[in-house]
Order: C-alpha cells, then structure tokens, then sequence
C-alpha cells in the first residue's frame, strides 16, 4: 500500500563530482543545498551575496558577475552612520565605508571568476514580493531593517519575473555557454504576508519558471517545493517557527537532490570528507588524554582519503587536528 504522493525527480545527463564548480543562489534552498555539498569539500559557493529572496535581485547579483562589477561609493546606502549595499543581505553593512567596499569587491571578484568556470548554477526563488527604495525606484534585496516608510512594496507578476530573468539568462550564455542552469522554488512559507498571499506569491514563481524552462540556457527544474509539500505533509518535518524545514525535512531533500545530481562514486567521497569536516565541530571536554586519540583517528582518515582522492582540499581540516594532538 502505498501511503505518500511521490513526486517524480527529473533526470540530469551531466553530474556533480570534485572537478565540477557549482553555484547555488538565492532563498533557503540554495543555502541548505549548497552548505551540505560545501561539507563534502565539493566545489560550491553559495549565495556569495547572501540570501536573496526575490528573483530579480537574484538576478542582478548575476548580472553583475557577468559584468565584473567593481564596487564604489556610488554602491553604498548610508544611514545613521553605517554604510550598507541594499544588493545584499544585511551581513554587509559596515560603519567604515572604505572596509565595506573592500568586502564587496573580493566577493565580487569570487563570483566573476567562479560564474565563468561554473558547470552547474541552482537558482531558489522564495518570494515574488519586492521592496523598491522610494527615492530611486530600485529594487532592493533587503530593507536592512531601516524605517519602512523608505520602501514601496508590491507582488511582482510571473511575467514581470519572467522577462527580467530572459535577459540574465541571456547574458549567462554568452559568457558561459556550457553551465548548465536548474531552477528550484523555496518550500519556506512566507506567512507574514498571509497564508494566500503566501500561496499566490509562490503561484507566481512557478509560473515564471514555467515560462524559463522553454529558455535554451536552462536545463531544468529541481521539485524541491513540490516534495516538502506532497511527500512531507506534517507538521514534523517543519522547524519549530512551523515554517521553514526541520533537519530531517532537508535531509530529506538532499537525499532526492543527491540521487538526481551525485554519482555513487562522489556520494560516497562527499561522506567521508562530511565525518571529517563534522568532526570538527566536536566538542571535547577533556585534555590531551581524550584530544590525542581523537585527532590521531581524524589525521588518519584524512590521510587514507588524500591517498585516494588527492583533489579533495582538507589543508584545514588536518592544521586543526594536528593542532589537538
């Protein structure tokens, strides 16, 4: 008897292994997703910008690494003595202008090196709801808790959505025409808003990803929403604000991402650079008498995956367990 609407996974004919740069960018799909493959030691970056949950800022952060964007005051909102860019998440704001624009432009420069490189880009919308700066008209990727009378808010439509991103999608393939781009919509219910305004609000991403499949530069699209939503439907796979994915949820999740995207052979690489990196967030109570032991069996399994994946970064990792022994 089958007790569960299973969603059927797409297929994908390129997969992920050690030699493939991937990006992730955008809501909370991006940042599970791209944290857990960041764990193995696979070559990720995620959401360089931080998280971003509207699509068009989504897409103004590409566009700027197609460009090479080179930051500049120009760049910078100031209010009450601290300096931000409403193009990222509030991590970056600064009271020293000069310190924030530095941190701009190495991230910038990451992300135009590694957007060119890239073989695979996962794009999470999360909310076709945008705030705009009244003073400017521009969208804005985050309010940076500043007074919201600053702000106009209003539901972007799927058309709307779906012509802006024709034009990054554009860009993409003429600067990389070999990555490979898969869509996703974030499962995070947005219920400051209402639960149908939530619902209207994602109708609309999934119709402007409906629209972009037909695109040549994308591959794809990754039902993480449709299995949080049919295959997950109680209340235990949600945290405890009840709205974003418990553990289990996004463990879930990686599982049916994993099985589309991972060969066995990187799967089971990716698990024991995981323990290893894991391992370092180990508590140890105890002195050298307990340390010692521990770090020698790490240093040791290091040692045993270098011997057989010598590509697989671990310099971290053995510093640190040899700093315990």
């Amino acid at each position: 008897m089958e007790l569960r609407t299973a969603v059927p996974l797409p297929a994908s004919d390129t997969g992920i292994t050690y030699d493939t740069p991937v990006m992730f960018l955008g809501s909370c799909f991006a940042n599970e997703i791209g944290y857990r493959m960041a764990a193995g030691k696979l070559k990720v970056m995620t959401n360089p910008h931080g998280t971003l949950f509207n699509p068009f800022s989504v897409a103004g952060a590409l566009d700027r690494f197609v460009s090479a964007h080179v930051y500049t005051p120009d760049d910078i909102y100031l209010h009450q003595n601290r300096y931000m860019s409403l193009d990222h998440h509030t991590a970056f704001s600064s009271y020293d202008r000069d310190v924030l624009i530095e941190r701009l432009n190495d991230v910038s420069r990451a992300a135009s090196s590694l957007i060119r490189e890239a073989s695979f880009l996962f794009v999470t919308f999360g909310t076709s709801y945008i705030y705009t700066l009244r003073e400017s008209g521009a969208i804005v990727a985050n309010c940076h808790k500043l007074p919201s009378g600053l702000f106009d808010r209003r539901q972007a439509s799927w058309q709307e959505i779906a012509g802006r991103w024709r034009v990054t999608l554009d860009r993409l393939a003429v600067l990389n025409p070999s990555l490979k781009i898969w869509f996703t919509v974030s499962p995070v219910r947005h219920l400051s808003d209402g639960a149908h305004a939530n619902q209207l609000s994602k109708a609309h991403l999934l119709l402007a990803v409906e629209e972009l499949l037909s695109h040549p530069s994308v591959t794809g699209y990754f039902p993480a929403y449709e299995i949080f939503m049919d295959e997950l439907r109680d209340y235990r796979f949600y945290g405890t604000d009840m709205v974003h994915p418990s553990e289990t949820a996004i463990d879930y999740i990686w599982e049916k991402f994993t099985s589309v995207f991972i060969d066995s052979p990187t799967l089971r690489l990716w698990n024991e650079a995981a323990r290893i990196t894991r391992a370092m967030a180990h508590r140890i109570s105890g002195g050298k008498s307990e340390t010692t032991p521990f770090a020698a069996a790490m240093l040791e399994r290091i040692s045993d995956l270098r011997s057989r994946a010598p590509y697989i970064e671990l310099e971290t990792e053995e510093k640190y367990f040899r700093g315990l022994m």
